[in-house]
């Protein structure tokens, strides 16, 4: 993967943005919450504006305005710049176009598990199927507002992506049930313990 001028994720969404209009960061934040970006983009309104500033700093945006609305403070507005549009598009091919790995939480959690007991770890995991499976109620209510929004499917990809992992970890979790039974009476005596399956 090529070392990017900013790195965050957050910045390829204000490039996104900004490449459709000019705007301020407040106006970006309402836009990006108003779109569901935050279900895939972890921001806030103090590391919105940071990135703008990084933005304007490798020379990706441009202040275009600065305006003021009555007692209001000032604003700066920006706009993306011609070298912006190309990190932009270069960005999205790379990601779109080149697999990269990946450090989720849950795999790291994985790969430390045997810390715990089976006792413990069985009913957790149950919590979490319980967990994913609001989850995925929940991105299927925001496909289906959405489309009857008039939303076009282009735009809910991220949301059908979704689904397909919590489907996939659902699966998953669901077939470490059976081997936790098959690995129980051995990993529980690591703890001194006898298996207690549910």
């Amino acid at each position: 993967m090529k070392k990017r001028q900013v790195g965050n994720l957050l910045a390829l969404a204000v490039l996104s943005y900004l490449s459709r209009a000019a705007m301020h960061p407040y106006e970006l934040s309402k836009t990006l919450r108003n779109h569901g970006d935050a279900r895939s983009i972890k921001f806030n309104h103090g590391s919105l504006y940071m990135v703008v500033q990084q933005l304007a700093k490798a020379g990706f945006v441009a202040e275009q305005e600065v305006n003021r609305d009555g007692a209001r403070p000032e604003r700066t507005v920006y706009q993306i710049t011609d070298a912006g549009r190309e990190e932009l598009r270069d960005w999205l091919r790379e990601l779109v176009g080149e697999p990269q790995h990946e450090y989720p939480a849950f795999v790291s959690a994985l790969s430390m598990v045997a810390a715990l007991s089976p006792n413990e770890v069985v009913p957790l995991l149950r919590n979490r199927l319980k967990g994913l499976a609001d989850l995925r109620a929940e991105a299927d209510r925001s496909i289906e507002s959405s489309e009857a929004d008039g939303v076009p499917a282009l735009f809910l990809i991220e949301e059908r992506y979704r689904i397909s992992l919590l489907d996939a970890e659902i699966a998953f979790v669901q077939d470490l049930f059976a081997q936790v039974d098959d690995w129980g009476p051995m990993w529980a005596a690591a703890h001194g313990e006898e298996y207690r399956p549910e």
